[in-house]
C-alpha cells in the first residue's frame, strides 16, 4: 500500500496482516481523489473508521491542513501512528480511539473546529453508513460545501439526501461503491 499522489506520492504505508481490516485499495483511493480533485489545499479532514489512515494521508499529501483520524481498534490506532510518523505529518494529525457505534464524538468541533471533508469506510454489512450519514447530515461542525465520501459494498443503497447532505456522485469499483455527498443549506 502506498500514497498515490501529492508530495508524499510513492511513500509506502504499513498495513494489516490478514483479513481483520479491509484497507481501501490504492486504485480506489486514487479514484476517490480523481472524483474530489487532486488539490486539497487548506481542507480539514475527518476520517471515520480510519484503519491505516491512508485516506487522510492521501489528503494531507495533496495539501490538506489537518486530519482527525478515528478508529476503535487498538491495532488500527498503532498502525495509524506508524503511518503518520513514516509520512512526517504528526503536527497535522489528531488520532482518536473511539467506538463510532456510539456516533461521531461530540468533541469533534472542540478538538478540531470546522470540517470540510469526511471519509467514512465502515465495516461492511453492519449498517453504519446510514446511521452516521443521518448524524452528519445534521452536524454543525460540517462547513457549507463540505463533502462526505462513503465507501460501501456495491449492493448498499444510500439515499440521495441525509439532512443537509445531498448525493453528488457515485461510482462502483469491483465490489466497492464510492458515494460522495455535499453539505447544502
Amino acid at each position: 500500500m502506498r500514497i498515490t499522489g501529492g508530495s508524499l506520492k510513492g511513500k509506502r504505508l504499513v498495513s494489516f496482516k490478514g483479513q481483520a481490516i479491509r484497507p481501501t485499495s490504492d486504485m480506489v483511493r486514487e479514484a476517490v481523489f480523481n472524483m474530489l480533485g487532486q488539490r486539497m489545499d487548506g481542507v480539514a479532514v475527518l476520517d471515520l473508521f480510519s484503519g491505516t489512515g491512508a485516506l487522510s494521508l492521501e489528503a494531507l499529501s495533496r495539501g490538506a491542513r489537518s486530519a482527525l483520524m478515528i478508529d476503535r481498534s487498538p491495532a488500527a490506532i498503532e498502525i495509524i501512528r506508524k503511518n503518520v510518523r513514516l509520512c512526517g505529518v504528526a503536527q497535522k494529525c489528531t488520532i482518536l480511539r473511539w467506538d463510532l457505534r456510539k456516533g461521531v464524538p461530540n468533541s469533534v468541533s472542540s478538538l478540531f473546529g470546522a470540517v470540510n471533508l469526511v471519509f467514512m469506510d465502515p465495516p461492511y454489512r453492519r449498517g453504519y453508513e446510514v446511521r452516521l450519514l443521518r448524524e452528519l447530515g445534521l452536524a454543525q461542525f460540517l462547513s457549507q460545501g463540505s463533502r462526505v465520501v462513503v465507501e460501501s459494498e456495491k449492493k448498499v443503497n444510500l439515499a440521495d439526501v441525509y439532512g443537509h447532505l445531498l448525493k453528488t456522485a457515485q461510482r462502483v469499483y469491483g465490489d466497492t461503491k464510492v458515494t460522495i455527498y455535499e453539505k447544502k443549506e
